[in-house]
């Protein structure tokens, strides 16, 4: 018998599955047989007795889970964290295992009652190193962790719980002697497996299968080089005696029809500090953050998205406060604590909830962290990183605006006390960069209930006439397309070649010389393929009329470069009569800048294409600037990368045959976009017939 180790054990003289609050106890409600779960329970009793000095607390009735004493609280040296139960079913046993602690001598901690937290099943000691392994997720939160941390004086690592049938860390998790981990690594999320991974030696790390996992082989029970289980596998039992341990087997199936097996029926109530040779550490790095939203966000689905996307970053929140629009125009406000295991993690939510309209609690007088830039080019670690939307940054207790709103780039403050959104290779020494998420604000219109989803168009959809949902989104452009020419407005289009090789040439220079487009962005490969079929009649080859292949096409393109750079640029080209149509003519006859980015793709290039990508993506930036709307005609990389120089506000139409081009575009943040998955020319096609018709006059019967 090890001495100094004593264990707390409840007869299960109540014992009985009696309601459902985790997925084992399903189809299982008063099927569990009394006789023999007494039978298994004295088993498993007499076998840590031979081991440990077990002690009893009285069982109550009407708390049939009382058995599961390693949820009455966690012990470390003469202190008692007490349990808070997440349901309602459990949350009687409290005052029993207080009652006991009490007893004992032990000083009791409890937590606020509104903070679940359920003791030794979700807290686990490391038996090598000095921190305790905390897990959250279903049964315990983790804003219960700090607690820990400071009642317990031991550094708490944290780990989130994804898979609810491993409800509590000692289902899935269990800690050995001399530093060894029993555990099943797909009951966690990647964080806290890179977190385990980097504590624990490979080699000292035994990773169970689901097979035995689901028989609870991680519920067990470890005093010294033995480990008390329920029933395992063969292989895994030769793997932990491989490690040097001694398995002791015990039946315990009529526990796990309430989720439970060794552990779970066990409390070690001596636990005693253990020395940690790492350096000294925080003893807890959950941070903690209020943040408000404000719209409608139920019909927009922004709440759910907020509180989806700090879960799926291994966070967890509270509603402190939401308060619902009394009316249907009426906005909402809700106040949520957002907790982080790490200050990355935090990093993370706060960037994605801030770009989805989020604003730190207390902005009004928080102000933003300022750094200085020490080299051309570089920020500072941990800079703030834009979006498309409207940003202020709170200096000197003013705020100020940021100019150049464009995502992916940084705040700097110059010396002058203006905020800026400055690409990294743009910042100079002297510039003053915001770091982390204090004093920042994006400032965000309320979405209309009835336009607060983009709408995505597909050309083969299901559901109502495929063709017709394409002709509704087009007349809608269409009359966009009037008002703002109408208005003086800007229009871009940015292109692709798939312009020119679906037929749609014709078509876009069509909007070009009748006013629509203010200015285009493309490639070297649109305005080739464009004089092509001007000058050739070809498009890669391809005569397009017929649809069939030139003999010799394919080198009509180099043929076009060739004479272009004759010519020295594309405007002399047209003004000598060798480009007489399409889209690059119409924009030299009126007077349409563009603007061509070259890759390391391109043939030739052409005179006018820009292969020095950062003039070229100045050259973008400039065009892209006080436009209204922005057409983005089947080209994925310049779609993004305008997308990415494009802020807030400005309408953007995506059209590509491809649907992930359309959720690139989503992905990268440009929010304020319509896409049209259809054929690029047939989309052109039916823009141009829908403009003529506005053109056209309407008899009217009188």
């Amino acid at each position: 018998m090890t001495a100094q180790l004593n264990y707390l054990m409840c007869a299960p003289d109540h014992y009985d599955v009696d309601y459902v609050i985790n997925p084992w106890m399903e189809g299982n409600v008063h099927k569990s047989s009394r006789d023999r779960a007494v039978v298994q329970w004295q088993k498993l009793h007499e076998v840590l007795k031979g081991l440990v000095n077990v002690e009893l607390v009285t069982p109550a009735k009407g708390w049939p889970d009382m058995v599961f004493t390693a949820n009455a609280g966690l012990v470390l040296g003469d202190k008692a964290v007490l349990s808070r139960f997440l349901h309602k079913e459990r949350q009687g046993e409290e005052p029993y295992f207080k009652a006991w602690f009490e007893s004992k001598g032990f000083t009791v901690f409890e937590l606020p009652k509104d903070l679940p937290f359920e003791g030794a099943g979700d807290a686990l000691f490391d038996r090598n190193g000095g921190w305790l392994w905390a897990g959250y997720g279903f049964r315990s939160e983790l804003d219960a962790h700090p607690y820990l941390a400071k009642w317990l004086d031991v550094e708490v690592l944290s780990l989130r719980l994804i898979d609810n049938r491993f409800y509590h860390l000692d289902t899935c998790f269990c800690p050995l002697t001399g530093g060894y981990l029993l555990y099943y690594p797909p009951a966690f999320d990647s964080y806290s497996n890179r977190l385990i991974e980097m504590r624990v030696p490979s080699d000292k790390r035994i990773i169970i299968e689901e097979a035995d996992a689901v028989n609870f082989a991680c519920n067990a029970v470890n005093v010294d080089r033995n480990v008390v289980m329920n029933k395992i596998s063969d292989r895994l039992k030769q793997r932990i005696t491989n490690a040097g341990f001694t398995v002791i087997e015990t039946p315990l199936t009529e526990f796990l029809k309430a989720g439970g097996a060794a552990k779970c029926l066990t409390l070690r109530t001596i636990e005693v500090p253990i020395s940690s040779e790492q350096e000294a550490i925080e003893p807890s790095g959950v941070e903690a953050r209020i943040v408000e939203l404000t719209g409608h966000l139920l019909d927009s689905g922004i709440i759910n998205r907020a509180l989806d996307l700090v879960t799926d970053n291994g966070g967890s929140f509270q509603v402190l406060e939401f308060n619902l629009g009394e009316q249907r125009q009426s906005t909402s406000l809700a106040r949520i604590r957002i907790s982080a295991p790490s200050h990355d993690l935090m990093e993370t939510i706060m960037g994605e909830l801030i770009e989805i309209g989020a604003v730190l609690q207390d902005r009004d007088t928080c102000a933003a962290n300022l750094e200085p830039v020490l080299q051309d080019g570089v920020a500072p670690d941990d800079f703030y990183v834009s979006t498309i939307y409207p940003t202020e940054a709170c200096v000197d207790g003013e705020w100020i605006r940021c100019t150049n709103q464009r995502m992916d780039a940084a705040i700097a403050i110059s010396a002058d006390g203006s905020a800026n959104c400055k690409l990294l290779r743009d910042l100079v020494v002297g510039d003053r960069v915001v770091v982390g998420y204090d004093g920042v604000r994006t400032v965000r219109k309320p979405e209309a209930r009835d336009t607060a989803k983009k709408e995505e168009f597909s050309f083969m959809g299901a559901g109502v006439s495929s063709e017709r949902r394409v002709e509704l989104i087009v007349e809608q452009i269409a009359w966009e397309l009037r008002q703002i020419r109408d208005r003086g407005g800007k229009l871009v289009v940015s292109c692709g070649p798939v312009v020119v090789h679906t037929g749609g040439a014709p078509h876009l220079a069509y909007l070009i010389r009748e006013g629509y487009v203010q200015s285009m962005l493309g490639g070297n490969a649109i305005a080739v393929h464009d004089m092509e079929q001007s000058s050739m009649g070809t498009s890669l080859g391809v005569d397009l009329k017929r649809g069939v292949s030139v003999k010799g096409g394919h080198r009509h393109h180099l043929k076009v470069i060739n004479s272009v750079r004759r010519y020295g640029s594309i405007h002399k080209a047209v003004e000598a009569g060798f480009v007489k149509t399409g889209v690059m003519y119409e924009c030299v006859t009126n007077n349409i800048p563009f603007v061509l980015a070259g890759s390391i793709r391109d043939d030739g290039p052409l005179p006018d294409t820009v292969m020095d990508l950062l003039e070229a993506q100045r050259l973008y930036s400039e065009q892209i600037r006080n436009a209204d709307m922005i057409l983005m005609l089947s080209s994925m990389l310049h779609s993004i990368g305008v997308g990415n120089m494009t802020p807030a506000g400005v309408k953007m139409v995506c059209v590509d045959i491809n649907p992930a081009v359309v959720t690139k575009l989503s992905d990268r943040g440009s929010v304020e976009s319509v896409g049209v998955v259809t054929d690029v020319g047939l989309f052109l096609s039916l823009l141009v017939q829908q403009l003529k018709k506005m053109d056209s006059p309407v008899a009217v019967g009188v």
